[in-house]
């Protein structure tokens, strides 16, 4: 998978594809999670992208405020929480906003920040367009963003979309107690809008978004069926068939990295 990151590089989005390659990029799922940071960290030191916009934030920002302060970064925090947002530590700018919203651009600053980044927010939007559309709008020329979310068709993510959320919700807060509304992980209602890993899918929204290139990155596998012995073992045999053929219409989550 690193050789074919290399491949078919353009002056702008070369230096991204090496960054992910140096890390060891591979398509399973544990790398998105455990490399999420550090490929915050390698963007920032790698392009200079000192000035920071983490979208939805909330109550679990990437970064503690000593850890900006050593890498020398300054970082506002966005939710659209304001009890979320208050959650979070002291020490950073906030911002209480819709990214989405028309107003978004102008309430966080256009044009104010180098890197805008996001985790298992996408997911959650029901205009995800309108919010590429946002932080192009916020970030600086040559600015970079980077999301990171869910992907569909997945099965847990298919079955999360076609069950009402009260349902959802019970089978997901029963299996995963930390998800209950009070835990340290609460489930949020998902609309999975553009929430793929396929450049046919993204590239033109992203592009219309003002994006001048994107490199994306899938990735497949989880841990929902982990307590159901059987389904467990048959998706997980399934999910590394899909990695090793590719199947991006059954990959479980993305990073866009797209470059302004």
């Amino acid at each position: 998978m690193t050789d074919a990151l290399l491949q078919n590089p353009s002056s702008r989005t070369f230096d991204i594809r090496k960054i992910v390659a140096d890390l060891g990029y591979p398509s399973h799922w544990n790398w998105c999670w455990e490399n999420y940071k550090p490929t915050v960290i390698e963007l920032s030191r790698a392009r200079g992208l000192r000035r920071h916009l983490e979208i939805g934030a909330g109550r679990d920002p990437l970064f503690q405020p000593g850890e900006s302060a050593e890498l020398g970064l300054d970082i506002t925090l966005n939710d659209i929480s304001a009890h979320e947002l208050s959650l979070a530590p002291s020490g950073y700018g906030k911002v209480v906003c819709d990214i989405a919203s028309p107003q978004a651009p102008d309430i966080l600053g256009r044009g104010k920040y180098d890197l805008v980044y996001c985790r298992m927010v996408m997911e959650h939007v029901p205009d995800v367009a309108a919010m590429w559309r946002n932080i192009n709008a916020v970030l600086a020329p040559e600015g970079v963003a980077l999301a990171f979310f869910p992907t569909l068709y997945a099965a847990p993510y298919v079955l999360n979309s076609l069950m009402p959320e009260k349902l959802s919700r019970f089978l997901l807060e029963s299996i995963f107690p930390e998800r209950k509304q009070d835990g340290g992980d609460p489930k949020f209602p998902a609309y999975y809008n553009y929430c793929f890993s396929s450049e046919a899918r993204m590239t033109p929204m992203l592009r219309q978004a003002g994006f001048s290139d994107a490199v994306i990155l899938p990735f497949w596998g989880y841990a929902y069926f982990s307590k159901f012995p059987g389904v467990r073992q048959i998706d997980a045999a399934f999910n590394r068939l899909a990695e090793r053929r590719d199947w991006r219409a059954v990959s479980s989550f993305a990073y866009v990295i797209a470059t302004k």
